[in-house]
């Protein structure tokens, strides 16, 4: 298996239970890990026989920014499943962090991993 990733993706979305959060913009980052084969994308050198980085992280940002949901968890397992059913990926890892969201922490979230490694 072989991995296309994304780091530190960083978007702007309404996240949080306290009302406060609810009326307010708040970055959130990513680091996405993607399992796929890309042998036959660096054999022919065409994109469209990638998992396209360019396109996953787009689709992220349209959905992270257009979303209002109340836990870190949540937002996450969305992500997931948006990520394996649109791009056809059968395994990752997404950290998902609200940076500044603790006094005294750089970063606070959650990191999950599905689908099955091949």
């Amino acid at each position: 298996m072989d991995i296309v990733y994304i780091r530190e993706l960083q978007v702007q979305t309404v996240i949080g239970i306290y009302d406060w959060e609810r009326e307010v913009r708040q970055a959130v980052s990513l680091d996405l890990e993607m399992g796929t084969d890309i042998r036959e994308a660096a054999a022919t050198e065409d994109i469209e026989n990638t998992l396209n980085y360019k396109s996953v992280s787009k689709r992220l940002i349209t959905f992270i920014e257009g979303s209002e949901f109340l836990l870190v968890e949540t937002m996450a397992e969305e992500i997931a499943q948006l990520v394996m059913q649109e791009f056809g990926v059968r395994w990752l890892r997404l950290r998902l962090g609200k940076p500044g969201a603790i006094r005294g922490a750089r970063d606070v979230g959650v990191q999950i991993e599905r689908g099955e490694r091949f």
